[in-house]
Protein backbone atom coordinates (compact mmCIF):
# COMPACT_ATOMS: atom_id res chain seq x y z
CA UNK A 1 0.00 0.00 0.00
CA UNK A 2 2.68 2.28 0.99
CA UNK A 3 4.67 1.33 -2.50
CA UNK A 4 1.41 2.46 -4.73
CA UNK A 5 1.00 5.83 -2.15
CA UNK A 6 4.65 6.81 -3.43
CA UNK A 7 4.17 5.76 -7.09
CA UNK A 8 0.97 8.26 -6.94
CA UNK A 9 3.05 10.86 -5.40
CA UNK A 10 5.61 10.81 -7.85
CA UNK A 11 3.40 10.84 -10.83
CA UNK A 12 2.19 13.59 -9.44
CA UNK A 13 5.31 15.49 -8.93
CA UNK A 14 6.36 14.93 -12.30
CA UNK A 15 3.18 16.09 -13.84
CA UNK A 16 3.06 19.26 -12.02
CA UNK A 17 6.59 19.86 -12.74
CA UNK A 18 5.59 19.36 -16.50
CA UNK A 19 2.71 22.06 -16.30
CA UNK A 20 4.63 24.42 -14.34
CA UNK A 21 7.80 24.26 -17.33
CA UNK A 22 4.96 24.14 -19.86
CA UNK A 23 3.32 27.07 -18.10
CA UNK A 24 6.85 29.24 -18.34
CA UNK A 25 6.87 28.66 -21.94
CA UNK A 26 3.13 30.23 -22.61
CA UNK A 27 4.34 33.10 -20.36
CA UNK A 28 7.89 33.79 -22.05
CA UNK A 29 8.17 32.13 -25.47
CA UNK A 30 11.06 34.23 -26.43
CA UNK A 31 13.56 32.40 -23.86
CA UNK A 32 13.05 29.08 -25.71
CA UNK A 33 13.78 31.20 -28.99
CA UNK A 34 16.99 33.24 -28.05
CA UNK A 35 19.12 31.12 -30.09
CA UNK A 36 17.49 30.93 -33.20
CA UNK A 37 18.66 35.29 -33.71
CA UNK A 38 22.04 34.53 -32.85
CA UNK A 39 22.55 31.42 -35.32
CA UNK A 40 21.35 33.61 -38.22
CA UNK A 41 23.27 36.14 -37.54
CA UNK A 42 25.84 33.79 -37.35
CA UNK A 43 25.62 32.40 -40.57
CA UNK A 44 24.85 36.26 -42.01
CA UNK A 45 28.54 37.45 -41.04
CA UNK A 46 29.83 33.95 -42.03
CA UNK A 47 28.13 34.94 -45.04
CA UNK A 48 29.33 38.05 -45.48
CA UNK A 49 32.95 37.23 -44.94
CA UNK A 50 32.81 35.39 -48.32
CA UNK A 51 32.31 38.98 -50.06
CA UNK A 52 36.07 39.78 -50.39
CA UNK A 53 37.00 36.56 -51.81
CA UNK A 54 34.32 36.82 -54.12
CA UNK A 55 35.09 40.46 -54.97
CA UNK A 56 38.76 38.96 -55.86
CA UNK A 57 37.54 35.60 -58.19
CA UNK A 58 35.87 37.89 -59.96
CA UNK A 59 38.77 40.00 -61.22
CA UNK A 60 40.87 37.25 -61.42
CA UNK A 61 37.84 35.68 -63.92
CA UNK A 62 37.60 39.30 -65.56
CA UNK A 63 41.57 39.55 -65.89
CA UNK A 64 41.63 36.27 -67.44
CA UNK A 65 39.01 36.69 -70.04
CA UNK A 66 40.88 40.07 -70.83
CA UNK A 67 44.03 39.30 -71.79
CA UNK A 68 43.93 36.33 -73.13
CA UNK A 69 40.46 36.59 -75.30
CA UNK A 70 40.78 40.77 -75.95
CA UNK A 71 44.30 41.08 -75.54
CA UNK A 72 46.15 38.13 -77.10
CA UNK A 73 43.86 36.67 -79.32
CA UNK A 74 41.63 40.08 -80.50
CA UNK A 75 44.72 42.55 -79.96
CA UNK A 76 47.94 41.41 -80.65
CA UNK A 77 49.05 40.70 -84.52
CA UNK A 78 51.83 38.53 -83.74
CA UNK A 79 51.31 35.11 -83.38
CA UNK A 80 54.88 34.09 -81.62
CA UNK A 81 54.33 37.08 -79.60
CA UNK A 82 50.91 35.38 -79.17
CA UNK A 83 51.94 32.02 -77.72
CA UNK A 84 55.06 33.54 -75.69
CA UNK A 85 52.50 35.82 -73.87
CA UNK A 86 49.80 32.76 -72.97
CA UNK A 87 52.49 30.35 -72.19
CA UNK A 88 53.92 32.66 -69.44
CA UNK A 89 50.43 33.98 -68.50
CA UNK A 90 48.80 30.65 -67.83
CA UNK A 91 51.88 29.67 -65.54
CA UNK A 92 51.63 32.11 -63.60
CA UNK A 93 47.80 32.14 -63.66
CA UNK A 94 48.24 28.46 -62.05
CA UNK A 95 50.31 29.29 -59.10
CA UNK A 96 48.48 32.56 -57.94
CA UNK A 97 45.17 30.42 -58.01
CA UNK A 98 47.15 26.98 -56.48
CA UNK A 99 48.63 28.97 -54.07
CA UNK A 100 45.28 31.28 -53.27
CA UNK A 101 42.94 28.17 -53.07
CA UNK A 102 45.42 26.54 -50.66
CA UNK A 103 45.76 29.60 -48.19
CA UNK A 104 41.71 29.98 -48.33
CA UNK A 105 40.60 25.78 -47.36
CA UNK A 106 43.58 25.18 -45.41
CA UNK A 107 42.22 24.70 -42.26
CA UNK A 108 43.89 26.63 -39.50
CA UNK A 109 46.04 24.30 -36.86
CA UNK A 110 44.44 24.39 -33.47
CA UNK A 111 46.16 23.45 -29.93
CA UNK A 112 46.18 19.62 -29.22
CA UNK A 113 44.13 17.78 -26.68
CA UNK A 114 47.17 17.59 -24.39
CA UNK A 115 46.64 21.44 -23.88
CA UNK A 116 43.53 20.56 -22.40
CA UNK A 117 42.87 20.75 -18.72
CA UNK A 118 41.83 17.79 -16.91
CA UNK A 119 38.53 17.85 -16.28
CA UNK A 120 38.67 17.80 -12.48
CA UNK A 121 41.27 20.68 -12.55
CA UNK A 122 38.85 22.03 -15.39
CA UNK A 123 35.83 22.10 -12.70
CA UNK A 124 38.41 23.34 -10.19
CA UNK A 125 39.29 26.34 -12.51
CA UNK A 126 35.53 27.01 -13.36
CA UNK A 127 35.18 26.98 -9.14
CA UNK A 128 37.71 29.14 -8.06
CA UNK A 129 37.13 33.30 -8.08
CA UNK A 130 40.58 34.37 -7.36
CA UNK A 131 43.00 34.39 -10.08
CA UNK A 132 45.88 33.47 -7.75
CA UNK A 133 44.09 30.32 -6.98
CA UNK A 134 43.23 29.83 -10.88
CA UNK A 135 46.98 30.46 -12.20
CA UNK A 136 48.04 27.13 -9.10
CA UNK A 137 45.79 25.16 -11.16
CA UNK A 138 47.12 26.06 -14.07
CA UNK A 139 50.81 26.04 -13.00
CA UNK A 140 50.52 22.43 -11.89
CA UNK A 141 48.76 21.70 -15.21
CA UNK A 142 51.52 23.13 -17.36
CA UNK A 143 54.31 21.75 -15.39
CA UNK A 144 54.77 18.58 -18.37
CA UNK A 145 54.01 21.02 -21.07
CA UNK A 146 56.88 22.87 -23.61
CA UNK A 147 55.40 26.02 -22.36
CA UNK A 148 58.52 28.62 -22.27
CA UNK A 149 56.42 31.98 -23.07
CA UNK A 150 54.00 33.85 -20.39
CA UNK A 151 51.65 36.64 -20.72
CA UNK A 152 53.01 39.85 -19.35
CA UNK A 153 52.43 39.58 -16.07
CA UNK A 154 54.76 36.31 -15.98
CA UNK A 155 51.44 34.02 -15.63
CA UNK A 156 50.48 31.23 -17.56
CA UNK A 157 48.71 32.20 -21.33
CA UNK A 158 45.15 30.19 -20.85
CA UNK A 159 41.97 30.91 -23.16
CA UNK A 160 38.87 30.95 -21.40
CA UNK A 161 37.11 30.94 -24.54
CA UNK A 162 38.46 28.17 -25.75
CA UNK A 163 39.56 26.65 -22.21
CA UNK A 164 43.02 24.82 -23.44
CA UNK A 165 46.20 26.31 -22.32
CA UNK A 166 47.61 28.24 -25.04
CA UNK A 167 51.14 26.89 -26.60
CA UNK A 168 54.24 29.04 -27.42
CA UNK A 169 52.82 31.51 -30.07
CA UNK A 170 49.38 30.76 -30.12
CA UNK A 171 46.63 33.29 -30.00
CA UNK A 172 42.96 33.56 -30.50
CA UNK A 173 41.21 34.54 -33.58
CA UNK A 174 37.96 36.60 -32.36
CA UNK A 175 36.90 36.19 -36.28
CA UNK A 176 37.44 32.40 -36.69
CA UNK A 177 36.51 31.84 -32.79
CA UNK A 178 39.55 30.22 -32.36
CA UNK A 179 42.93 29.64 -30.79
CA UNK A 180 45.27 28.89 -33.64
CA UNK A 181 49.27 28.10 -33.86
CA UNK A 182 51.91 30.45 -34.95
CA UNK A 183 48.88 32.65 -35.54
CA UNK A 184 50.17 36.06 -37.91
CA UNK A 185 46.45 37.60 -38.17
CA UNK A 186 42.72 37.33 -40.00
CA UNK A 187 42.56 37.54 -43.76
CA UNK A 188 39.92 38.88 -44.80
CA UNK A 189 40.65 39.35 -48.30
CA UNK A 190 41.24 34.91 -47.88
CA UNK A 191 38.51 34.62 -45.29
CA UNK A 192 40.34 32.58 -43.16
CA UNK A 193 43.24 32.50 -40.56
CA UNK A 194 47.14 32.65 -41.89
CA UNK A 195 48.59 30.84 -39.00
CA UNK A 196 51.05 28.29 -38.80
CA UNK A 197 48.89 25.59 -41.22
CA UNK A 198 48.50 28.44 -44.11
CA UNK A 199 51.96 30.55 -43.33
CA UNK A 200 53.73 29.25 -46.50
CA UNK A 201 50.70 29.45 -48.81
CA UNK A 202 50.10 32.79 -47.77
CA UNK A 203 53.42 34.20 -48.81
CA UNK A 204 53.33 32.06 -52.08
CA UNK A 205 50.12 33.90 -52.54
CA UNK A 206 51.55 36.84 -52.44
CA UNK A 207 54.35 36.28 -54.20
CA UNK A 208 52.58 34.84 -57.27
CA UNK A 209 49.61 37.63 -57.31
CA UNK A 210 52.81 40.56 -57.56
CA UNK A 211 54.50 38.28 -60.45
CA UNK A 212 50.87 38.10 -61.81
CA UNK A 213 49.98 41.25 -61.57
CA UNK A 214 53.61 42.52 -62.88
CA UNK A 215 53.80 40.71 -66.08
CA UNK A 216 50.05 41.81 -66.85
CA UNK A 217 51.35 45.50 -66.49
CA UNK A 218 54.68 44.83 -68.37
CA UNK A 219 53.66 43.53 -71.43
CA UNK A 220 49.92 45.32 -71.48
CA UNK A 221 52.10 48.34 -71.24
CA UNK A 222 52.65 48.62 -74.96
CA UNK A 223 49.50 48.48 -76.07
CA UNK A 224 48.12 50.51 -73.49
CA UNK A 225 49.96 53.43 -74.72
CA UNK A 226 48.78 52.31 -78.49
CA UNK A 227 45.13 52.54 -77.63
CA UNK A 228 45.87 55.69 -75.64
CA UNK A 229 47.69 57.68 -78.72
CA UNK A 230 44.73 56.02 -81.31
CA UNK A 231 47.21 54.02 -83.24
CA UNK A 232 44.97 50.71 -82.69
CA UNK A 233 41.45 50.42 -84.09
CA UNK A 234 38.87 51.51 -81.29
CA UNK A 235 37.27 48.65 -80.45
CA UNK A 236 35.65 47.29 -77.60
CA UNK A 237 38.76 45.54 -76.54
CA UNK A 238 40.36 49.48 -75.98
CA UNK A 239 38.74 49.01 -72.47
CA UNK A 240 39.45 45.88 -71.46
CA UNK A 241 43.30 46.93 -72.04
CA UNK A 242 43.02 50.08 -70.75
CA UNK A 243 41.32 49.08 -67.62
CA UNK A 244 43.42 45.52 -67.12
CA UNK A 245 46.89 48.05 -66.85
CA UNK A 246 45.29 50.23 -64.47
CA UNK A 247 43.87 47.30 -62.13
CA UNK A 248 47.19 45.29 -62.72
CA UNK A 249 49.15 48.55 -61.70
CA UNK A 250 46.97 49.31 -58.36
CA UNK A 251 47.65 45.86 -57.23
CA UNK A 252 50.86 45.44 -57.85
CA UNK A 253 51.54 48.70 -55.71
CA UNK A 254 49.63 47.32 -52.69
CA UNK A 255 50.49 43.74 -52.74
CA UNK A 256 54.32 44.85 -53.28
CA UNK A 257 54.53 46.50 -49.53
CA UNK A 258 52.69 43.91 -47.84
CA UNK A 259 55.06 41.01 -49.94
CA UNK A 260 58.09 42.87 -48.52
CA UNK A 261 57.06 43.36 -44.99
CA UNK A 262 56.27 39.66 -44.98
CA UNK A 263 59.51 38.56 -46.61
CA UNK A 264 60.97 40.65 -43.67
CA UNK A 265 59.00 39.07 -40.89
CA UNK A 266 60.04 35.83 -42.49
CA UNK A 267 63.79 36.70 -42.12
CA UNK A 268 63.31 37.64 -38.76
CA UNK A 269 61.62 34.91 -37.44
CA UNK A 270 58.68 36.97 -36.56
CA UNK A 271 54.69 37.10 -36.56
CA UNK A 272 52.78 40.06 -37.05
CA UNK A 273 51.35 39.45 -33.79
CA UNK A 274 55.33 38.97 -32.40
CA UNK A 275 56.08 42.66 -34.43
CA UNK A 276 53.68 44.42 -32.26
CA UNK A 277 54.18 42.82 -29.05
CA UNK A 278 57.51 41.04 -28.23
CA UNK A 279 56.84 37.61 -26.83
CA UNK A 280 57.89 37.31 -22.81
CA UNK A 281 59.65 34.54 -22.10
CA UNK A 282 61.22 33.76 -18.17
CA UNK A 283 63.80 35.90 -18.53
CA UNK A 284 61.19 38.71 -20.03
CA UNK A 285 59.88 40.13 -23.43
CA UNK A 286 62.62 39.38 -26.19
CA UNK A 287 61.93 40.38 -29.88
CA UNK A 288 64.20 37.86 -31.20
CA UNK A 289 63.38 35.04 -29.31
CA UNK A 290 62.84 33.11 -31.73
CA UNK A 291 65.21 33.78 -34.08
CA UNK A 292 67.84 31.26 -35.15
CA UNK A 293 69.96 33.33 -37.84
CA UNK A 294 69.00 34.56 -41.47
CA UNK A 295 68.89 30.95 -43.04
CA UNK A 296 67.42 28.98 -40.45
CA UNK A 297 64.64 31.11 -40.28
CA UNK A 298 63.87 30.50 -43.85
CA UNK A 299 64.07 27.33 -43.32
CA UNK A 300 61.16 27.20 -40.36
CA UNK A 301 58.69 28.16 -43.06
CA UNK A 302 59.85 26.84 -46.18
CA UNK A 303 61.87 23.77 -45.13
CA UNK A 304 64.65 22.05 -45.47
CA UNK A 305 64.02 21.37 -49.19
CA UNK A 306 64.42 23.95 -51.47
CA UNK A 307 63.27 22.01 -54.49
CA UNK A 308 59.60 22.28 -52.69
CA UNK A 309 59.92 25.94 -51.71
CA UNK A 310 57.82 27.80 -54.79
CA UNK A 311 55.22 25.07 -54.51
CA UNK A 312 51.87 25.52 -52.41
CA UNK A 313 52.64 22.26 -50.56
CA UNK A 314 53.26 22.41 -46.61
CA UNK A 315 57.16 21.61 -45.99
CA UNK A 316 57.54 24.01 -42.71
CA UNK A 317 59.21 22.55 -39.75
CA UNK A 318 57.41 21.23 -36.50
CA UNK A 319 54.31 21.08 -35.46
CA UNK A 320 53.42 24.25 -33.86
CA UNK A 321 53.22 23.17 -30.66
CA UNK A 322 56.54 24.17 -29.87
CA UNK A 323 59.58 26.02 -31.10
CA UNK A 324 63.20 26.36 -31.47
CA UNK A 325 64.59 29.35 -29.52
CA UNK A 326 67.89 31.30 -29.34
CA UNK A 327 70.92 29.94 -27.66
CA UNK A 328 71.72 32.76 -26.10
CA UNK A 329 69.38 36.11 -24.50
CA UNK A 330 70.88 38.78 -26.18
CA UNK A 331 70.46 41.16 -29.30
CA UNK A 332 71.81 39.49 -32.77
CA UNK A 333 72.54 43.10 -33.77
CA UNK A 334 75.29 42.95 -30.48
CA UNK A 335 78.26 40.84 -31.93
CA UNK A 336 79.64 39.98 -29.00
CA UNK A 337 79.32 40.69 -24.85
CA UNK A 338 81.98 40.40 -22.95
CA UNK A 339 81.38 39.44 -19.42
CA UNK A 340 83.86 40.30 -16.49
CA UNK A 341 83.54 38.38 -13.65
CA UNK A 342 83.70 39.73 -9.82
CA UNK A 343 87.23 39.66 -8.12
CA UNK A 344 88.09 36.58 -6.06
CA UNK A 345 86.17 34.68 -8.00
CA UNK A 346 87.44 32.06 -10.71
CA UNK A 347 85.94 31.18 -14.12
CA UNK A 348 84.65 28.40 -12.84
CA UNK A 349 82.35 30.15 -10.50
CA UNK A 350 80.89 33.07 -13.56
CA UNK A 351 77.72 31.13 -15.06
CA UNK A 352 77.58 30.55 -18.18
CA UNK A 353 74.54 30.70 -20.72
CA UNK A 354 72.37 27.86 -20.80
CA UNK A 355 71.07 26.27 -23.60
CA UNK A 356 67.77 27.02 -24.94
CA UNK A 357 64.73 25.75 -22.52
CA UNK A 358 63.07 24.44 -25.97
CA UNK A 359 64.08 21.20 -26.70
CA UNK A 360 64.08 21.84 -29.89
CA UNK A 361 60.98 19.31 -30.78
CA UNK A 362 60.55 21.01 -34.37
CA UNK A 363 64.50 20.59 -35.47
CA UNK A 364 65.96 17.16 -36.19
CA UNK A 365 68.34 15.12 -34.40
CA UNK A 366 71.54 16.67 -36.49
CA UNK A 367 70.81 20.30 -36.26
CA UNK A 368 69.81 19.97 -32.49
CA UNK A 369 73.42 18.38 -32.35
CA UNK A 370 75.01 21.10 -34.65
CA UNK A 371 73.45 24.21 -32.40
CA UNK A 372 74.59 22.38 -29.08
CA UNK A 373 78.21 22.17 -31.08
CA UNK A 374 78.06 25.62 -31.45
CA UNK A 375 77.00 27.14 -28.36
CA UNK A 376 79.75 24.92 -26.61
CA UNK A 377 82.32 26.31 -29.13
CA UNK A 378 80.69 30.33 -28.42
CA UNK A 379 81.08 29.79 -24.98
CA UNK A 380 84.43 29.04 -24.56
CA UNK A 381 85.94 30.40 -20.81
CA UNK A 382 89.48 31.36 -21.18
CA UNK A 383 91.89 31.10 -18.90
CA UNK A 384 91.76 31.63 -15.08
CA UNK A 385 94.60 34.42 -15.41
CA UNK A 386 92.60 36.34 -17.79
CA UNK A 387 89.16 36.17 -16.09
CA UNK A 388 87.43 37.42 -18.77
CA UNK A 389 84.38 35.60 -21.00
CA UNK A 390 84.09 36.04 -24.46
CA UNK A 391 80.14 35.32 -26.17
CA UNK A 392 80.22 35.29 -29.97
CA UNK A 393 76.60 35.48 -31.22
CA UNK A 394 75.78 34.78 -34.85
CA UNK A 395 74.45 38.19 -36.27
CA UNK A 396 71.21 37.84 -38.14
CA UNK A 397 72.22 39.21 -41.63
Amino acid sequence: MKTEVLRCSDLLLSRSAQLTSARRHSLFPSRGRKMAPTHVLRCCQRGLAWIPVIFIALVVCWSYYAYVVELCIFTIPSIGEKIIYLIFFHLSFIMFVWSYWKTIFTKPANPSKEFCLPKAEKERYEKEERPESQQEILWRAATSLPLYTRTGAGAIRYCDRCQVIKPDRCHHCSACDMCVLKMDHHCPWVNNCVGFSNYKFFILFLAYSLVYCLFIAATVLQYFIKFWTNELPDTHAKFHVLFLFFVAAMFCISILSLFSYHLWLVGKNRSTIEAFRAPVFRTGSDKNGFSLGFRKNIAQVFGDQKKYWLLPVFTSQGDGLTFPTRLVNVDVEQATVTLHPEPNKSSADVPVSPLSESQNRLLSNEQHANNTGDHLANNTLKSAESETITISVESES
